[in-house]
């Protein structure tokens, strides 16, 4: 039997492994285990969607199955794939047998020749439900969305070859969406949803601090600080969370020294336009002594 989760016992697992929940996101995971139905998450990039659902599986010691969509993505490559050359081996060693026809085409089309990828692996798990990460959706073209909706709706894949396969034990199923696109309503629906934001100045703190514990926190502060600046700007890539980190740990590398802030931008910023304009408007020039 499932171990059913309170909302504080999730905030503390998550805390423990490095990630700090908030309440609606806590209270939405929460749901999300307890209704046993799917969750979007959208937001903007670096906002942490994807590591809900790393930290997620670590938190119920169970594997996570992940599914990185791109445009063009298709059923062989996300489903489910027939093994062709072990088929072909397979007929040919059966020519000389007195199998019917009806007898060699539903060997050649069962188990022992499908090659399982992350959808069809998540609902056929025989030990532990997994959580299944389908990351990036919006990415994805409208018609293999629409091949999902059979997944999240019913936990079942079908196989025209060999029919309809249920869910063994039924997946944690998280999508993330950048929201390149508008996804579409059926897909919404069979969904649970939440907008991960850009942290607060002090929950980006704590994050920070989570991942650099001896940072002195005037300086902790002064850095989060202006990167919640940078943020406000019309920049071509918005630094998400794990920039703030990379570069509080660059500077924190560099001693803080008169400069180090200018040098190490490009931990930061991604972008020559956008690392030329913060150093035009002097953004950079945070005091970072005493």
């Amino acid at each position: 039997m499932k171990k059913q989760y309170n909302i504080t016992e999730l905030n503390s697992g998550f805390d423990q492994l490095g990630y700090i929940l908030d309440e609606e996101l806590a209270t939405i995971v929460f749901l999300m285990l307890h209704l046993q139905k799917p969750l979007l998450l959208e937001g903007h990039p670096g906002v942490g969607k994807t590591e809900v659902a790393n930290i997620l599986a670590r938190f119920l010691g169970t594997e996570l199955i992940r599914l990185q969509c791109y445009e063009g993505l298709d059923v062989n490559s996300a489903v489910y794939e027939w093994n062709y050359q072990k088929q072909l081996l397979s007929i040919k060693i059966q020519e000389a047998s007195h199998k019917s026809d009806i007898e060699k085409e539903n060997h050649i089309f069962s188990e022992d020749f499908l090659m399982q990828r992350p959808l069809l692996q998540s609902i056929t798990q025989t030990t532990a439900p997994p959580v299944l990460l389908i990351d990036e959706i919006d990415r994805a073209d409208e018609e293999f969305e629409a091949y999902l909706l059979e997944l999240l709706s019913a936990f079942q894949i079908s196989i025209p070859e060999m029919g309809t396969i249920k869910a063994i034990h039924k997946p944690y199923v998280i999508l993330t969406s950048n929201r390149t696109r508008e996804l579409s309503d059926a897909l919404k629906r069979r969904c649970l949803y939440h907008w991960v934001d850009f942290p607060s100045l002090e929950k980006e703190m704590q994050i920070v601090h989570k991942h650099l514990p001896h940072i002195e926190h005037h300086l902790l502060e002064r850095v989060v600080g202006l990167v919640q600046e940078i943020r406000q700007q019309k920049l071509e890539k918005t630094p998400g969370i794990a920039e703030t980190i990379d570069w509080a740990r660059a500077l924190e590398a560099l001693g803080f020294k008169d400069g180090s802030q200018e040098k190490s931008l490009g931990c930061l910023l991604k972008s020559s336009k956008d690392i030329a304009k913060v150093k035009a408007q002097g953004m950079e020039q945070i005091t970072l002594g005493v």
